[in-house]
């Protein structure tokens, strides 16, 4: 099957951490090297965003990277982009028609609207994997939210108008139906995690020294909705215990507030932050924390629990998004109230003064991950996705998207 990702903003070929670059850019690297092993022909559309930037880049995964022109050849924030999504559509339908996919697969909101025009005008299967909601930023961020104001329409129309929706968990799901899309229009097929690079196994890989008895390591971009602030709050009731913050760099306005807060709970000289940390090093710096906290206000799915879980580390996380569906509580870690430092106190307290119930977690988070989110497993419920949406051509159902 030839298979075009489209992924606007979130190059595979970006370096995780940068601004923008995340769980997105992991997710559709991995998707299509798994599809490339599975025999599939996978190419990702992204936008070009340097103008020494080839047209084409093959990888060693075996898939191919083409660049879009659309808007100035540099950086923009994601948010800035929708009025160069025009542009990335025309580009992306002239790329299409010479490479003739069977199948389109919009990854977030612009991409599956520019996704939706060029299937449209090539008369191409389509589906969408939004990654996150408008609806959920907007209910959680409020004034904070930088989306563009067209969003959470686009997201209605594109999923209307997908031969399927490819949600991420089971609460993206809910939110959709909220939203008035059946859920028989909907595949939950989860992100994944390379379970061969993220193991239980040391191998030697440098990590920062403990300077207390307990570690705790958190990771993501630093902004305020990954919910750090609340982990440092829980910090000042947890004696002897360090907390790593992974992700962002010096000058990094949420890591100031961060500093502020530490200093006025009086854990300062226990709260560090090792800076953006290459992924082949991630592995051993999850090995080394007697827990990963992942305390998001909210998560469309959450990348790092599964790679804590496949790495055999306990998981305490807040009960929101993906979450819900990958950590189990009390089977493969602890689920507590989002935005509630006593509760993740309390939750971390108990796990801490009880190793047994960590290597427990762990082993059973291994375990789960094994049985439910490897790449092959994810890419071969994406590709069974794709072939149901072949299988129903034409789309007497679908409602053709209007156009902006």
């Amino acid at each position: 099957m030839r298979v075009a990702l489209v992924s606007e903003h979130a190059s595979p070929l970006a370096v995780v951490g940068a601004v923008d670059a995340g769980g997105q850019n992991v997710h559709v690297d991995a998707l299509a090297a798994a599809l490339v092993q599975q025999g599939h022909d996978v190419t990702v559309h992204t936008r070009r965003d340097d103008p020494d930037q080839p047209a084409r880049v093959d990888t060693d995964a075996g898939y191919a990277v083409l660049h879009v022109p659309a808007g100035p050849a540099g950086p923009l924030p994601k948010d800035d982009l929708w009025p160069h999504m025009p542009a990335f559509a025309d580009g992306l339908t002239a790329q299409l028609a010479a490479l003739a996919p069977d199948v389109v697969h919009g990854h977030f909101w612009m991409s599956a609207w520019a996704a939706d025009r060029a299937a449209d005008a090539l008369d191409l299967p389509r589906l969408v994997t939004f990654h996150a909601l408008g609806t959920v930023k907007r209910r959680h961020q409020g004034p904070a939210d930088t989306s563009p104001p067209e969003r959470v329409g686009v997201e209605l129309a594109v999923a209307r108008a997908a031969d399927r929706v490819v949600a991420t968990c089971s609460d993206e799901v809910r939110e959709l139906r909220r939203m008035g899309v059946p859920a028989e229009r909907t595949t939950v097929v989860p992100c994944g995690v390379d379970a061969t690079r993220f193991t239980p196994v040391e191998d030697g890989t440098p990590v920062p020294p403990r300077t207390r008895r307990h570690r705790l390591v958190t990771v993501g971009r630093p902004v305020p909705r990954k919910g750090f602030a609340v982990v440092v709050e829980a910090l000042a009731t947890l004696p002897d215990t360090e907390l790593l913050v992974v992700g962002g760099a010096t000058g990094d306005p949420e890591r100031d507030r961060l500093q502020e807060l530490a200093a006025r709970v009086r854990v300062a000289d226990r709260l560090h932050f090792p800076g953006q940390v290459p992924r082949a090093a991630m592995p051993a710096l999850l090995r080394s924390a007697d827990a990963v906290v992942c305390a998001p206000w909210y998560e469309p799915f959450g990348l790092v629990p599964l790679e804590a879980m496949a790495c055999g580390v306990p998981v305490v996380s807040a009960a929101v998004g993906g979450m819900l569906d990958s950590v189990g509580d009390g089977v493969t870690g602890l689920l507590v109230p989002p935005q509630d430092p006593v509760a993740l106190a309390a939750a971390l307290r108990r796990l801490l003064a009880a190793p047994e119930l960590g290597a427990r977690l762990g082993a059973a988070g291994r375990a789960r991950v094994l049985e439910r989110y490897t790449w092959p497993r994810v890419a071969a419920a994406t590709a069974d996705a794709y072939a149901a949406a072949l299988e129903r051509r034409p789309r007497a159902a679908a409602q053709p998207l209007r156009r902006a």
